[in-house]
């Protein structure tokens, strides 16, 4: 084989190694992504159905029931609320009316089934999604 042929060899040999390790990358990345869904879209049907994804809002005031380890609580944009189980400890900061996000799926009910939750970390902060979606909540709520 002369020298010129190895070197074309090589370079389509790197050249497959190189895509096939960037497609392995993005199918890492693609599996991790978690879309943010406020519960109005929830509720509306624009959910994905097959995914993780996260609603975010405020946890309604006298919705927080425990079960055992399971907790059920209801997250609301003030316009929509999503029933949301959890099975697990809580964050410290977990508490009614304040904000919250959660990441899951919605089960076969409609309720979502939280497998991590996220608690503000101080009285002035909310994850920004939340804090446009509640507002545009208000907003609709307002022209209603």
């Amino acid at each position: 084989m002369k020298p010129r042929h190895r070197r074309a060899l090589f370079i389509i040999g790197a050249l497959i190694a190189i895509g096939v390790a960037a497609l392995l990358i993005l199918n890492a990345l693609n599996s991790n992504i978690a879309l943010y869904v406020t519960p109005s879209d929830v509720a509306n049907g624009k959910a994905p159905q097959s995914q993780t994804f996260r609603i975010g809002g405020l946890v309604k005031s006298g919705s927080l029931r425990r079960d055992g380890i399971t907790v059920h609580f209801v997250v609301t944009d003030l316009v929509k609320d999503i029933p949301v189980s959890y099975t697990g400890i809580l964050p410290d900061l977990f508490k009614e009316g304040k904000g919250a996000v959660v990441q899951g799926r919605l089960n076969q009910d409609g309720e979502f089934v939280a497998s991590e939750v996220l608690a503000k970390h101080d009285e002035n902060y909310m994850p920004p999604e939340a804090k446009h979606a509640l507002e545009q909540a208000q907003k609709q709520e307002v022209k209603k």
